[in-house]
Order: C-alpha cells, then sequence, then structure tokens
C-alpha cells in the first residue's frame, strides 16, 4: 500500500469497520488499541492518533502520558482473522508535542 489515500479506500473497498492500531513496546511486546473506521483520515498518517502512554508498561507517568501512534500505510491490510471487518496499521510511536519517534 502506498499512499494515506490508497489505504482508506482499501478500507472503503473491503467495508472495513474497524482499524487496529499496532506497535512494539520497549520489552518486544505487541500493543495495539482499535478504533472505528470512521476515526481514521489521511491526516492520521502525518498527525498521528492520540493515546494514553502510561497504559504501556515502563513508557509514561500518568501526569505526561499523552503519546501519538503514526500509521505506515504500507503496513496496511485487512485482518483475515477478525469476525469484523478491521483495517490493521501497524505505527511507529512518537511524542505529542515533537512528534519524535
Amino acid at each position: 500500500m502506498g499512499s494515506p489515500r490508497q489505504v482508506l479506500e482499501l478500507a472503503r473497498k473491503q467495508g472495513a469497520k474497524m482499524v487496529d492500531v499496532k506497535f512494539v513496546d520497549t520489552f518486544g511486546t505487541w500493543q495495539h488499541f482499535t478504533l472505528p473506521i470512521s476515526e481514521l483520515s489521511e491526516d492520521s498518517f502525518s498527525e498521528g492518533l492520540g493515546f494514553d502512554g502510561s497504559s504501556i508498561r515502563g513508557w509514561k507517568s500518568i501526569e505526561a502520558s499523552d503519546m501519538l501512534a503514526m500509521p505506515d500505510p504500507a503496513t496496511a491490510l485487512i485482518d483475515p482473522f477478525m469476525a469484523t471487518p478491521t483495517l490493521s496499521l501497524t505505527c511507529t510511536i512518537a511524542e505529542t508535542g515533537t512528534k519524535e519517534a
């Protein structure tokens, strides 16, 4: 998959209802959160998807826990194992203020 627009077109054509946002934590464990597909836009790929970094072991304190998941359009696929049609995206994690990974 090349561009965010192509990812959204794939999701539309395949009838995706959800997007599963995946990343690896400091310890090498896969983490994820799932959102309604309506929360994903072309801007999500450059602006990121916010989440609470304090929920990930060893990452952030509750006082400064906002983080961004930056989706990689090259990783987009429709998850064949989900009962509800779901777009899967692997992400890089970034700081909210600087977008530094």
